[in-house]
C-alpha cells in the first residue's frame, strides 16, 4: 500500500463531494462518519465554499438562547453558540438576578479601530515622528480616499499618532491610524488604508515600511456594562445573601492578586462573550485576543501581570455591584455576519440596529457569565450544575439510549465519578435482566 501523503496537488479544484470522498478514503472514515460532514438542510453549500477554502462540509455547534436579559431598558433573547455545558443556563440565571434591579446598564465608545504601520531604518526617528505628525491632514485625506463609502456613512480615518519603540532591530516607528469603522468590523477598511499610507510614511521617516495591518487590541472601541445583583436574591440554604456577597468578593479578590486564577476568571467571561460572537458570525479569535491582551494592558503600574476584566464591589445597601470593560471589535456589515444564514437569523433575533448595540450586549453577557461563575464557586462549587450537564454528554458517549440517560447521570453524579468507563459499567448493570 502506498504511503499516505498530505501533499495534494489540485485539491482545491475538486468539488466539495469529491474532497469529502477523498478524505473518507484517506482516513478510512465510515459512511456514517463521512455523512457527519454534510451541510445542514436548507443551507446553500455555495455559501460555505465562498467563505473558506477546501470545504468538505460544515461543523455544527449547539446553539442555545439565553433568556431574561434586559439591557438599557430593552429586552433581548441572546443566541449563544458553544459546546460547554451550563454556560447558557448560567447566563440566563444571572440575567434574571440582575433584572430584579433593573437589568444591565451598558455604554460603548465610538467604533474606532487602530491600524499599525511599522517603519525601520530611520536615521532620525524622533525628527521623523514630527515630520509624520506635521503631515497628518494629508495622510488622513489619502486614507479616506480609499473608502469613500465608509466616509459617507460617518466613518473614516480620524487621527494619527506615532510611537517610538526600542527593539533589538533598532528604534522602530509605529504609526497608528485611527479609523471609525461604524457598523463594520473594520479589518478590510483599516488594512487597505494602511497599505495606501505606508509608502508616504516610509518616505517621511526616510526608512522602510514593513508591517501594515490592523491591531486587535481595540482600546478605542470599548464596551462597558454594570449591574446590581441584590443580596436578598443570593441567599442559599446554607448562607445568607450578605454572606454570599462577601464570599463572591473574596473569590473575585483572588483573581485580582493571582494571575493563575485571573486567567480562569477572564476565560469564564469569554465563555459568554465568544458564544455570542460566534453566533453572530463575528471573529471570536480577534475578540478573545483583544480581551486577554487588554486585561494585561490594564496592569500599567507593573505590580500585576494581568487583571480581571470585571470588578465587584458592595454598595451602601449591601448589594453586589459588578462592572466590566473590554474591547469589542464586532460588526454587522461584511464577513460571515453578512453571508452565513444562521448568523443573519441570530442578528435579526437580537434585533440590534448597529455594531455598538451588539457590543453592549457582549459586555452584559460577559458580566452575567462571570457573576454566575463566581456565585457558583463561592457557594455550591462550580461542579454541581456543570458536571450534571457534562454527565449527560458522558452517558450519551457511553451509548446510553434516551430512556437510559437520566438513570446513568443520576448514578454518576451520586458517586462523583463522571467518567466514560464508569458510565459504561453503569449501563451494563442497568441492562442486566436482574436490574430491570
Amino acid at each position: 500500500m502506498a504511503e499516505r501523503t498530505s501533499e495534494l496537488s489540485g485539491f482545491y479544484k475538486l468539488s466539495t463531494e469529491e474532497r469529502r470522498k477523498f478524505i473518507q478514503e484517506w482516513a478510512g472514515l465510515s459512511d456514517a462518519e463521512a455523512r457527519s460532514y454534510e451541510f445542514p438542510p436548507g443551507v446553500d453549500p455555495g455559501i460555505f465554499n465562498r467563505m473558506i477554502e477546501n470545504v468538505v462540509g460544515a461543523f455544527a455547534l449547539p446553539l442555545g438562547i439565553a433568556t431574561n436579559f434586559r439591557i438599557n431598558g430593552k429586552d433581548y433573547l441572546v443566541p449563544m453558540a458553544i459546546e460547554e455545558p451550563s454556560v447558557v443556563a448560567a447566563a440566563s440565571n444571572a440575567a434574571k438576578v440582575a433584572r430584579a434591579a433593573g437589568g444591565f446598564k451598558v455604554q460603548t465608545t465610538e467604533p474606532v479601530m487602530i491600524g499599525q504601520i511599522q517603519v525601520l531604518g530611520s536615521a532620525d526617528p524622533a525628527a521623523a515622528r514630527l515630520r509624520i505628525l506635521a503631515a497628518k491632514e494629508e495622510l488622513l485625506s489619502k486614507a479616506n480616499a480609499k473608502d469613500p463609502m465608509l466616509v459617507k456613512f460617518g466613518g473614516g480615518a480620524r487621527g494619527v499618532e506615532v510611537r517610538l519603540i526600542a527593539s533589538p532591530r533598532g528604534t522602530m516607528l509605529v504609526v497608528h491610524l485611527f479609523v471609525d469603522a461604524r457598523d463594520a468590523g473594520g479589518m478590510n477598511a483599516v488594512n487597505t488604508m494602511c497599505e495606501a499610507l505606508a509608502p508616504e510614511i516610509a518616505r517621511l521617516a526616510r526608512g522602510r515600511a514593513v508591517l501594515r495591518i490592523i491591531s486587535n487590541l481595540a482600546v478605542e472601541r470599548l464596551a462597558r456594562a454594570s449591574a446590581v445583583f441584590p443580596a436578598a436574591l443570593l441567599k442559599t440554604d446554607q448562607a445568607s445573601g450578605a454572606e454570599v456577597v462577601e464570599a463572591i468578593l473574596d473569590a473575585y479578590t483572588l483573581a485580582v492578586v493571582d494571575p493563575y486564577r485571573c486567567a480562569t476568571h477572564n476565560k469564564g467571561i469569554m465563555n459568554g462573550v465568544s458564544a455570542v460572537v460566534i453566533a453572530t458570525g463575528n471573529d471570536f479569535r480577534a475578540i478573545e485576543s483583544g480581551a486577554h491582551t487588554y486585561a494585561a494592558f490594564l496592569a500599567r503600574d507593573g505590580s500585576e501581570v494581568v487583571r480581571p476584566l470585571t470588578t465587584y464591589e458592595k454598595d451602601a445597601d449591601g448589594n453586589l455591584v459588578g462592572t466590566i470593560e473590554l474591547p469589542t471589535a464586532v460588526g454587522l456589515i461584511g464577513g460571515a455576519t453578512a453571508v452565513h444564514p444562521t448568523a443573519k437569523a441570530n442578528v435579526k433575533l437580537l434585533g440590534v440596529k448597529g455594531a455598538q448595540e451588539l457590543a453592549g450586549i457582549l459586555a452584559a453577557v460577559g458580566l452575567a457569565q462571570n457573576f454566575a461563575a463566581l456565585r457558583a464557586l463561592a457557594t455550591e462549587g462550580i461542579q454541581r450544575g456543570h458536571m450534571e450537564l457534562h454527565a449527560r454528554n458522558i452517558a450519551a458517549t457511553a451509548g446510553a439510549r434516551p430512556d437510559e440517560v437520566d438513570r446513568v447521570v443520576a448514578r454518576l453524579v451520586e458517586e462523583h465519578a463522571i467518567r466514560i468507563d464508569r458510565a459504561r459499567e453503569v449501563l451494563e448493570e442497568l441492562r442486566r435482566p436482574a436490574a430491570r
